[in-house]
């Protein structure tokens, strides 16, 4: 029904940049929240960013003032910018889209995950 493509992982260096992006595709007829959920070496998987269709967005503590969210309403895309990356911010980033299809209620669909690495 739905498809997310993810781009933009990689490996970094400690303080930099990264921005991930991910461009959802298929059956949508309306996104009611984007958001970004991230799995470390040995940890959980947990919520990194959201925003919805207001634009209100949430982000997880560890990532607050330094990671931005954003989308791009035309392109069913939303972006991660990552900024003074750490190497707790290592992890397989996934990105999370809920939305409605054209004769479908609201739906949860998945990225495949994509790996950024901060070396130190």
């Amino acid at each position: 029904q739905v498809q997310l493509v993810e781009s933009g992982g990689g490996l970094v260096q400690v303080g930099g940049s990264l921005r991930l992006s991910c461009v959802a595709s298929g059956n949508i007829f309306r996104i009611n929240a984007m958001g970004w959920y991230r799995q470390g070496p040995g940890k959980q998987r947990e919520l990194v960013a959201t925003i919805t269709t207001g634009g209100n967005t949430n982000y997880a503590d560890s990532v607050k003032g330094r990671f931005t969210i954003s989308r791009d309403y035309a392109k069913n895309t939303v972006y991660l910018q990552m900024n003074s990356l750490k190497p707790e911010d290592t992890a397989v980033y996934y990105c999370n889209v809920q939305s409605y299809g054209l004769s479908s209620g609201l739906r949860d669909y998945w990225g495949q995950g994509t790996q950024v690495t901060v070396s130190s």
